[in-house]
């Protein structure tokens, strides 16, 4: 995945596998122990969809901190299903990329679905979907309301 990572604050990452060995290199020296949980949202705006990735540092009883990438998808047609199964896609790729480093320091991930576990709300026509996806690709599945790094950190960055 060739994403434009940065910090929260807006600080451009060069390479995020190099950022996160870095960071989780500088957390265990630290002390802390963390947790990295994965999420995407999207937002539309007229026909163009915005996505926002987030990586999300969780240090048990000490906070945490998200790298984002956003894109736009210009002139974007999916409808509901289609956009929340492109989210969980995004999340899959990004923690892909990163689980091999994560296992290395022994690191635990959830990839979170921006989903609603709820048939009330319209996300819920994805949820079986996503849930497979993620659980077959051997990630844990976390979906709302528990799915914090998708629908309020990356959700931040789509607004």
């Amino acid at each position: 995945m060739d994403l434009k990572w940065r910090t929260l604050s807006g600080t451009q990452i060069a390479d995020i596998s190099e950022e996160v060995e870095n960071t989780i290199i500088r957390e265990i020296a630290e002390g802390n122990k963390i947790k990295v949980c994965i999420g995407c949202d999207s937002q539309m705006h007229g026909v163009d969809c915005q996505f926002a990735t987030a990586v999300v540092f969780i240090r048990e009883k000490r906070g945490g901190f998200i790298f984002v990438a956003k894109e736009n998808n210009k002139n974007y047609h999916g409808k509901i299903k289609q956009r929340m199964l492109d989210e969980v896609s995004r999340a899959i790729g990004t923690a892909y990329e990163l689980c091999d480093l994560l296992d290395r320091y022994d690191i635990p991930m959830e990839v979170h679905a921006d989903i609603n576990q709820s048939p009330n709300f319209e996300s819920n026509v994805a949820l079986k979907e996503a849930m497979g996806y993620i659980l077959g690709m051997g990630f844990e599945f976390k979906a709302k309301p528990d799915a914090f790094a998708s629908s309020s950190c990356a959700n931040k960055v789509v607004q």
